[in-house]
C-alpha cells in the first residue's frame, strides 16, 4: 500500500480509498436485493434453506440489470434536484454581489487565486454558524453559508471557511458525498421497502406444490432471520461508509484552507467560534454532514461524522503552525447587524461620524452647541466666508481709508489702464 507524505498525496490517496468506498456502496445495493429476494421466497415456499438460498441467487441474478438501472435513474434524479432539495430543507437562498459584496469578494479573491470556476453563493436566514458545499459538476457547485457566520466571523476568519468548502469542491469531496448520501437512501429506501413487505406478509408460506420432496422443509425462518441480518449490515455498512467519507476528510480541508488562506491561526478561531454553534434548525442528517462541523453525536463519538474541533485545531497547531486561544466566546454584533436586530442607530454628524457637543477641534470649526437634529444632513457652512472677497465696484471703506484703486477679488491690486 503507497503512503501518503504531504497534502497532495494524501489527496490523491484519500480518493482512491472514496472511491473504493463507493464501489462497496453500489456492492451494498446488490446485498439489499438479495435479502428482499431472499424474503420473498422465504414467503412463498416452506422449502429447505439451501433450496431458498439458491433460488434467491437465482432472482439476483435476474435483477442485477435493473438494480442497476434502478439506482442509475435514481442517482439521475438526485443530479437534477438534490440542490432544490437542500435549499427547501435549510432555506437557503442565492445571493449576489450587490446583496453580500463582503462575502460575495471574499470568495471570488478565493477562487482568482487558484483558477477555480466560481461556486454559486446561498445565504441561510439563521444565527447558527455552519457552511456547507453541494454540487455534482461545476455548473451546480455553490457554497452556503448562515448568517450568524458573516455576522460573527471577521474578514479572515470567514475568508478560512470559505475556503475550507472550496478545498472540499476542489477535491471533489462534495461530488463523492452527495453520491454516497444518495446511494445511502436507495439502500434505506429498500430496507425499509423489505421490512414492510416482511411484517405485513404476516410469515405465512404457501402450500407446498408437487415437487415438496425437491424443495424439502423447515427452511423459511433461518432464510427469513439471514435477510434480516444481511439488510441490518447493509444499513449500518452506508452509514459507516458516509461517516469514514466526511471524517477523513474534514482535517484535509482544513489543510486546504491554510493553503489557500496562508493564515492558519484563521482557521482556528473560526472553528472555535462556530463549536458548539453550528447546528442548522430543521437540517436532515444528510445535510449536517457536508457542514463545516456537525455538533450531532452518539455512542461516544462512534457515529459521529466529522473530528471533534479539538482534534483539528491540535491538527493546524502541530502541522500548520498556528496559535490555539481556546474555547471562545463570540464578540458583540457589528453596527449593522444591532440595526437589523431594532436597535436604535447612534446619532451621526453631516459626515458620519457621531455627533459632539463638545466644543470643536482645532482645525476651524466653529465651537458652540452640535448641529440640531433637523440640520444633521446638511453640510456645515460657517455664518459668515472666512475670507472676505470684496468687490472691485463697490465704493471704498472710509473707516479704512482705502483709495479707489484697492485689491481685487483675487488678491491682486487693480491698475488703471
Amino acid at each position: 500500500m503507497e503512503h501518503a507524505y504531504g497534502l497532495y498525496t494524501h489527496i490523491r490517496s484519500n480518493r482512491r480509498r472514496s472511491v473504493a468506498l463507493l464501489v462497496g456502496m453500489f456492492v451494498l445495493v446488490y446485498l439489499m436485493v438479495y435479502a428482499g429476494a431472499l424474503v420473498a421466497e422465504a414467503l412463498s415456499y416452506n422449502a429447505s434453506l439451501d433450496w431458498l438460498l439458491a433460488k434467491a441467487w437465482h432472482d439476483l441474478v435476474t435483477a442485477l440489470p435493473w438494480a442497476t438501472l434502478g439506482t442509475a435513474l435514481w442517482i439521475l434524479i438526485a443530479y437534477r434536484f438534490h440542490q432544490s432539495l437542500i435549499d427547501a430543507v435549510t432555506g437557503g437562498e442565492a445571493v449576489t454581489r450587490q446583496q453580500q459584496p463582503r462575502l460575495y469578494n471574499l470568495l471570488e479573491n478565493l477562487c482568482i487565486s487558484r483558477g477555480i470556476t466560481m461556486p454559486q453563493l446561498k445565504l441561510i436566514d439563521t444565527d447558527a454558524l455552519n457552511a456547507f458545499a453541494t454540487g455534482l459538476n461545476d455548473r451546480q457547485y455553490s457554497i452556503t453559508v448562515t448568517r450568524g457566520l458573516t455576522q460573527y466571523l471577521d474578514d479572515a476568519e470567514l475568508e478560512a471557511v470559505l475556503g475550507h468548502e472550496l478545498t472540499h469542491i476542489r477535491n471533489g469531496d462534495v461530488r463523492l458525498m452527495v453520491i454516497a448520501v444518495i446511494i445511502a437512501g436507495v439502500i434505506s429506501f429498500f430496507g425499509e421497502l423489505l421490512f414492510r413487505m416482511l411484517f405485513q406478509g404476516g410469515f405465512g408460506w404457501r402450500r407446498r406444490g408437487d415437487d415438496d420432496e425437491r424443495r424439502g422443509s423447515g427452511g423459511a425462518l433461518p432464510a427469513i432471520l439471514i435477510a434480516v441480518a444481511l439488510i441490518i449490515i447493509a444499513w449500518l455498512s452506508s452509514v459507516m461508509i458516509r461517516f469514514a467519507l466526511s471524517r477523513s476528510r474534514e482535517f484535509l480541508a482544513d489543510a486546504g484552507s491554510v493553503e489557500l488562506t496562508k493564515n492558519p491561526d484563521a482557521m482556528i478561531t473560526a472553528l472555535r467560534k462556530i463549536e458548539g454553534r453550528s447546528e442548522l434548525p430543521g437540517a436532515i442528517s444528510a445535510v449536517m454532514e457536508m457542514c463545516v462541523d456537525n455538533p450531532r453525536e452518539d455512542f461516544a463519538n462512534l457515529f459521529a461524522t466529522h473530528p471533534s474541533v479539538d482534534d483539528r485545531v491540535a491538527a493546524l497547531v502541530k502541522f500548520a503552525g498556528g496559535h490555539d486561544p481556546g474555547p471562545l466566546v463570540l464578540p458583540m454584533r457589528s453596527d449593522a447587524a444591532d440595526q437589523a436586530d431594532g436597535d436604535e442607530p447612534a446619532a451621526t454628524g453631516p459626515w458620519g461620524a457621531p455627533e459632539q457637543s463638545a466644543e470643536a477641534g482645532p482645525w476651524g470649526r466653529p465651537t458652540g452647541p452640535a448641529i440640531p437634529t433637523e440640520d444633521a444632513g446638511k453640510p456645515f457652512l460657517p455664518n459668515r466666508p472666512p475670507i472676505g472677497l470684496g468687490n472691485p465696484h463697490d465704493p471704498p471703506s472710509s473707516a479704512a481709508g482705502s483709495s479707489p484703486n484697492r485689491a481685487g477679488p483675487w488678491g491682486r491690486a487693480d491698475r488703471d489702464r
